[in-house]
C-alpha cells in the first residue's frame, strides 16, 4: 500500500509518497480501506511541527472516509464492506473529555489516515452518514464534529438564538449549517465579499467584512441589538478582543482555532463584567459523531467541498491551504481500489 509521511524534518517539502506491507488485523481491530481524507488547519501546523511533539516519521492528517475491507477475531461492531470514519479521538467514545480519552489522535499520538489500508480498533471507527460519498464524509471527524460539539454540546444553541462565524474555512462552514439546521440566526465574517455573498446561500443572515469595517465586533452586537449569543472563533490572536466586544452579557465564546496566532492580552475586566462563558474545545467524542450523523441523514445536509486534488497531490494541497483561499474543505481522493 501507498503512504505519505513526515520524514526527514518538520515541512510540506519532506513529506514522502512510500510503500508498505499490506497490514493484518489483530483480535478486536479492523482494516479500513481508505477512499477520502481532507485537511485541516492542524494537519498544517502538525506537518510543519507546529502541532505536537510527535516523533519522526509521523503519518499524518486526521479526517478520513473509507470502507471496512478486513476484520479481526471477535469484532462485531461492524462488517466487510460498510462506509465507516476513523474517530479523531481513537479513545473518546462518550462523555466529557478527560486526559485519557484525548489520549490517542490521529494524525499524531497514532498514525493519520494518509495510508491506502488502516489498522484500527474496531471501537474507533464509526458509520458514516448514508447520503455522503466518501469525500464528503472525510470532511466529518474533525472539522464538522469541532463544530457540532460547539454549537450543541456546549453552548446549547436554541431557536432564535444568535451565531457568529468567523471565516469560510470547514469548522466554520460547518457551524453556519448546523446553527440554521438548529434555527439561529447566523452573522459571518470574511476580508472576502465574494466568500460572504457564498455565505449567504448557505443562510448567513448578515455578514461583516472585517476590512472594511474594522471595528466588526461592535458592528455585530449593534446588528443584534445587544450582543450575540454564541461566537465560534477559530482566530486567536487578532480575533478573540473582537469577540469579547461582539458578545452579549452572558454569551458564549467557542475557542477553536489560532489562525492568526496563539498569543493574546485579554481584557479580564470585560470578561468578568459581561459574566462569559469561554470555552476551549476540540473535536468529540463518537457518540456526539453518531449524533451528528443522525443529524446530517434527517435533515439530507452536505458538506461543502471547495476542491478535490489527487492522493498524489497531498504537498500542493498543504500549499493551498496555507494560501488560506479556499471556501469549505479540501480533500484527498484516494486511488479507486482494482
Amino acid at each position: 500500500m501507498k503512504v505519505w509521511q513526515v520524514s526527514r524534518e518538520w515541512s510540506i517539502d519532506a513529506m514522502e509518497l512510500i510503500e508498505q506491507p499490506d497490514p493484518m488485523p489483530r483480535s478486536g481491530q479492523v482494516v479500513v480501506r481508505m477512499r477520502a481524507a481532507s485537511l485541516n488547519y492542524r494537519d498544517l501546523l502538525t506537518v510543519e511541527g507546529k502541532g505536537g511533539s510527535f516523533g519522526l516519521p509521523l503519518i499524518p492528517f486526521s479526517d478520513g472516509a473509507g470502507e471496512i475491507a478486513a476484520l479481526g477475531e471477535d469484532v462485531t461492531r461492524v462488517a466487510v464492506g460498510e462506509r465507516v470514519c476513523p474517530m479523531f479521538f481513537q479513545s473518546w467514545f462518550d462523555g466529557r473529555p478527560s486526559a485519557s480519552s484525548r489520549r490517542f489522535a490521529l494524525g499524531g499520538t497514532r498514525p493519520g489516515v494518509l495510508q491506502e489500508l488502516m489498522v484500527l480498533d474496531a471501537e474507533g471507527v464509526s458509520r458514516m452518514p448514508s447520503n455522503l460519498m466518501f469525500e464528503e464524509a472525510a470532511t466529518l471527524p474533525c472539522a464538522a464534529l469541532t463544530a457540532w460539539r460547539a454549537l450543541f454540546e456546549e453552548a446549547h444553541v436554541c431557536p432564535g438564538d444568535t451565531v457568529l462565524v468567523q471565516g469560510t474555512g470547514g469548522v466554520s462552514i460547518f457551524a453556519v449549517q448546523f446553527a440554521k439546521l438548529a434555527g439561529a440566526a447566523v452573522i459571518v465574517t470574511s476580508s472576502s465579499d465574494d466568500k460572504l455573498e457564498r455565505a449567504k446561500t448557505l443562510g448567513a443572515d448578515h455578514t461583516i467584512n472585517y476590512r472594511s469595517v474594522a471595528d466588526w465586533g461592535k458592528a455585530a452586537a449593534q446588528w443584534t441589538g445587544g450582543g450575540v449569543d454564541h461566537i465560534v472563533e477559530v482566530g486567536g490572536k487578532d480575533t478573540l478582543p473582537q469577540s469579547i466586544e461582539a458578545a452579549r452579557i452572558g454569551g458564549t465564546i467557542l475557542m477553536i482555532g489560532v489562525l492568526s496566532g496563539f498569543a493574546q492580552q485579554i481584557a479580564i475586566p470585560s470578561l468578568f463584567g459581561k459574566n462569559l462563558h469561554v470555552i476551549g474545545l476540540s473535536v468529540g467524542s463518537r457518540r456526539m459523531f453518531e449524533q451528528m450523523t443522525q443529524a446530517i441523514e434527517r435533515n439530507q445536509m452536505k458538506p461543502v467541498i471547495d476542491r478535490t486534488v489527487a492522493f498524489d497531490c497531498v504537498p500542493e494541497a498543504l500549499k493551498l491551504m496555507k494560501q488560506g483561499g479556499h471556501f469549505g474543505k479540501i480533500v484527498v481522493q484516494f486511488p479507486t481500489p482494482d
